[in-house]
């Protein structure tokens, strides 16, 4: 699957914005997302892309988030807006390179669907 790497995690006030970044070390990745998960809680999806850009998102990001890739940097992005204290969380980077494609956008925001994982990376939104 290759390795996965998150960085751009940091303490917000609500109302502020993060862009979290995610190096993968391999390219020709069929689908990516984002999860998040706080201490206690289940993992729950927050965004997938596809390898040609199709995109789904968790509803409670209500049109606040934007995922995104440069294929050229192989680096996966999560533009976060209008941050909220209820999205403080580790933040996941996740992968699977081989996934029969529609399972992207059927299947894309169960954790399950995906292989590789990076480490996280913690936003904290204050109130």
């Amino acid at each position: 699957q290759g390795q996965l790497m998150e960085s751009g995690g940091d303490s917000v006030q609500a109302g502020g914005s993060l862009r979290l970044s995610c190096a993968a070390s391999r390219r020709s990745i069929n689908c990516m997302g984002w999860f998040r998960q706080t201490p206690g809680k289940e993992r729950e999806g927050v965004a997938t892309i596809d390898i040609y850009g199709r995109t789904q998102y968790a509803e409670y990001t209500k049109g606040r988030f934007t995922i995104s890739k440069d294929n050229a940097k192989n680096t996966l992005y999560l533009q976060m807006n209008n941050l909220e204290p209820e999205d403080t969380a580790m933040y996941y980077c996740a992968a699977e390179a081989s996934l029969y494609l529609p399972y992207c956008l059927t299947r894309g925001l169960q954790a399950g669907t995906f292989g590789a994982w990076g480490q996280g990376t913690q936003v904290t939104v204050a109130s």
